[in-house]
């Protein structure tokens, strides 16, 4: 199910716009950043989420799940996706615990799909180029599939370059410091292992994030990564969904993906300190097995946080929500319409997508 249509703004205004919103930006910074809701201004919670993709937003709700794209003429083109959920094949999904093991794997999934449809359609209509012989041996081989090949080796390469950069390097220098320091010290550093490893790994991740959002074409992923977060933040406060009223929201929010990834390192921490192996790979294939119980108790924590305003929700989201300063850029109009089109369109008549708390 696929349909194209122009909202909006044509693309080559975008631009133009942009410029307009960085002048007025430099004018009145603090009075616009003032004006903005915070989280706490929510008047209702709903269960609608969302990924940010290349040049569009993936929205999923209760019943169906959008995905909206900008594409290079400047129409946003929407496409519902298929629609096949761990949750709704048995009830077992939808227990405690294991229904953030569940989620995880249907938003990996539905993700991956989402990624590769919006790397396709964002290289529509672009200027042909003389094919090179690696892309004439890809094309062969992969047919029309080719981006979709490419999606897979790069998310191959993405997983063994996160569990060396995560896993087995902090384990490694850690024990190049206790090497260091001699061995009649390993016995007093033994107890700082894990917290100086998830130390360690938590700065890996946070300088990762930082190099990937100078990257221009991850930056603008941010873009729609807060475009996503203000289109929603105003769905939730009851207001129309027009690009006015999205503007003025926050791009922060407590349920994002990014403070589940917080609260996966920092549950690493804890686990970590049972585990009584030095060796790196020894180390690193338990951490590794233990994955699905920090998935499992991280979802629940990010659930409670999202559903509850309190003192100690919101100190629990304050690490993910500092870090969304760097997962989420401010938005230009354009963003915000490909948010509000794949938004509207996962919307259910009935409201009940509505978390009361």
């Amino acid at each position: 199910m696929q349909q194209t249509q122009q909202e909006y703004m044509p693309a080559e205004e975008t631009p133009r716009r942009q410029d307009e919103a960085a002048t007025q930006e430099k004018k009145e910074p603090k009075k616009q950043d003032a004006s903005k809701p915070s989280a706490t201004c929510t008047k209702r919670i709903t269960s609608i989420g969302g990924q940010a993709l290349m040049e569009g937003i993936l929205m999923r709700g209760p019943k169906k799940t959008t995905v909206a794209i900008r594409l290079p003429s400047g129409e946003i083109e929407k496409q519902e996706m298929e629609k096949s959920y761990l949750r709704d094949k048995s009830i077992i999904w939808r227990i405690p615990l294991l229904r953030g093991i569940g989620g995880l794997i249907d938003s990996l999934s539905v993700g991956f799909k989402a990624l590769s449809l919006s790397a396709e359609k964002a290289e529509m209509d672009e200027e042909e180029e003389e094919p090179s012989k690696f892309d004439l041996w890809l094309e062969k081989h992969f047919g029309d599939k080719v981006t979709q090949a490419i999606m897979w080796v790069a998310g191959f390469l993405g997983v063994v370059l996160a569990i060396a950069l995560f896993f087995f390097l902090p384990t490694l220098l850690w024990n190049g410091v206790t090497f260091l320091a001699g061995e009649g010290t390993a016995p007093a550093l033994a107890a700082w292992r894990s917290l100086a490893e998830g130390v360690m790994r938590i700065l890996i991740f946070v300088l990762y994030i930082f190099f990937c959002s100078k990257v221009p074409y991850m930056h603008r992923v941010f873009q729609y990564h807060g475009a996503e977060h203000k289109s929603i933040f105003c769905y939730e406060n009851g207001e129309e969904l027009t690009v006015e009223n999205v503007r003025k929201y926050r791009r922060f929010h407590p349920r994002c993906g990014t403070s589940f990834m917080i609260i996966m390192l920092l549950l690493g921490i804890i686990i970590g300190f049972f585990i009584p192996f030095s060796n790196p790979f020894l180390r690193t294939a338990v951490k590794l097995l233990c994955i699905p119980a920090v998935v499992a108790i991280g979802y629940e924590i990010i659930r409670i946080c999202g559903r509850y305003e309190n003192w100690v929700t919101r100190i629990i989201s304050a690490p993910g929500m500092w870090m969304q300063h760097i997962t989420t850029q401010e938005p230009d109009d354009s963003m915000i319409e490909v948010a509000i089109a794949a938004l509207k369109d996962v919307i259910p008549e009935n409201g009940e997508d509505l978390i009361r708390r």
